[in-house]
């Protein structure tokens, strides 16, 4: 049975909070996963009341819902929803925080739950102005902080971010949210790797050719200069969401499927990465930024001409990355990872290329080359699980094409449970198994940092790429053979 709790967000009038968390909310009242006597106060520093703030939450919640909107759910969340005016990045904020929630002890419950849906460099400050005041004490209940990505902006910058974090808080209560873990495809890369004995014999270096993992998006910085210029693609995605998605498709079987068992090997497969030098930074990273272009129909500017960005910046808005993981499975297999604005579509897949055929049985017939088998996992927008296998054409000579055999759920369109709704979900029963650990993260950043070292020198120039494409030419340099090619659609 899920306890109850009182779920406290920190910057509740914030975009996040506003586009993500309140209907994930209203999502998981609908479904009555939600307990029954849970409060959610919202800690913002507009001079807003309940009522208002109510108010705020159902408009947005009308243009978030999924399918028709259901008044009476919406009216069980809005009871649910509390709001207490303040700036909470001040200690005396906290202190009259916690006299609200104990003398309102009747409608708060004990068990709470800290989501900072603010600036990262304000997580430490939270942590610390709530521990201060002892709300980080478990006396009376559990106590939970929520944390969003960036987890700190390089290796030396999240380890301090660490040491803000533990003052006060035991990793076990600390949540660190990486919204793509809660993606159903991503979950189910393990499920189709561990429930299924077909693949299993064939996961390792001796049939796997090379593996892609591709974020590409059509949108550009959407306005947030400000935030892009001091991040990039580098940081933004590759260090986050799609390093997570090579542990879950590179580890190995965890003993059992409990929080630790599943880090555990995570952190193994970090570990195994082979470092990468600032040296050789060039042979294993290739970055670009866009200029002008056509999304569909539509001319976009070049990322120099967006609003807030600095006319010589030379941050990356297109980053591929390749690495080697050092370990019995999968010695000498390169991984390629590439993440992009202003692609050609919108789509994140994982792309599996297996190993040709060891004898060309077919040389004295029309067939002059066997196309590869490819194992495509699609994890958004559409999810989707491909098989591409070489069958013969109908007719009298011997000519093959490929055959794509896809899971039942390939092109439906069904509703999809949002990933914020799973982790919410996760972070109220305690369940860890999708957040970082902070040995993972600290791991993830030994990967990237000396790339970001390298580039921070390299400021006179960047490649570029036309908005609407997939891509600078040149990242073709990344690949170990010649057969090697980026595979851009399922």
């Amino acid at each position: 049975m899920v306890e109850s709790c009182t779920f406290v967000v920190f910057g509740a009038t914030g975009n996040l909070s506003r586009n993500k968390l309140l209907p994930a909310f209203y999502h998981l009242e609908s479904a009555q996963r939600l307990p029954d006597k849970m409060a959610i106060v919202g800690v913002a520093l507009q001079e807003w009341n309940t009522e208002y703030w109510r108010q705020q939450v159902a408009q947005d919640i009308q243009l978030k819902a999924r399918g028709d909107l259901n008044r009476e759910i919406l009216a069980r969340l809005l009871q649910r929803l509390h709001y207490f005016q303040g700036d909470f990045t001040v200690v005396e904020t906290h202190q009259h925080l916690k006299a609200y929630l104990e003398k309102e002890s009747q409608i708060f419950p004990s068990n709470i739950v800290f989501y900072m849906s603010i600036r990262p460099a304000d997580f430490g400050v939270v942590a610390n102005n709530l521990g201060a005041i002892g709300l980080n004490l478990e006396r009376d209940g559990w106590r939970r902080l929520v944390v969003e990505k960036p987890f700190g902006y390089d290796l030396v910058s999240a380890e301090m971010l660490e040491v803000q974090l533990h003052r006060y808080f035991r990793e076990r209560q600390i949540f660190r949210i990486d919204h793509y873990l809660g993606k159903e495809m991503i979950q189910n890369v393990l499920v189709f790797r561990f429930a299924n004995v077909l693949f299993e014999p064939l996961w390792n270096r001796n049939y796997i050719d090379h593996i892609q993992i591709t974020h590409a998006e059509t949108a550009g910085i959407e306005g947030r200069a400000g935030f892009y210029e001091g991040t990039g693609a580098l940081r933004d995605m590759i260090q986050s969401h799609l390093l997570q998605m090579l542990t879950l498709v590179a580890m190995e079987p965890p003993p059992n499927m409990d929080p630790e068992s599943l880090r555990d090997e995570k952190v193994k497969v970090l570990k195994s990465i082979r470092p990468i030098s600032v040296s050789t930074v060039r042979s294993y990273a290739f970055r670009a930024q866009y200029v002008s272009g056509s999304i569909g129909s539509n001319k976009v500017v070049g990322y120099l001409n967006e609003e807030g960005v600095a006319s010589n910046s030379t941050t990356e808005t297109y980053a591929a990355l390749k690495l080697y993981i050092d370990n019995w499975r999968w010695r000498h297999i390169p991984f390629y990872l590439r993440t992009g604005k202003r692609m050609a579509t919108t789509a994140s897949h994982i792309s599996i290329r297996f190993k040709e055929v060891p004898q060309q049985l077919f040389r004295r017939t029309p067939i002059h080359r066997l196309e590869p088998n490819w194992l495509l996992l699609g994890v958004q927008p559409n999810e989707c699980l491909r098989i591409e296998l070489q069958t013969k054409e109908v007719g009298l000579e011997m000519r093959t094409h490929t055959t794509g055999l896809d899971a039942a759920s390939c092109g439906q369109e069904e509703a999809k449970l949002d990933a914020y709704e799973i982790l919410l979900l996760d972070v109220i029963k305690g369940d860890n198994s999708l957040f970082l650990r902070d040995d993972e993260v600290r791991w993830a950043w030994q990967v990237i940092d000396p790339i970001l070292r390298a580039w921070a020198t390299e400021r006179e120039f960047i490649p570029s790429y036309n908005a609407g494409s997939w891509g600078p030419s040149e990242t073709g340099r990344l690949f170990d053979c010649d057969d090697q090619h980026w595979r851009n659609t399922l």
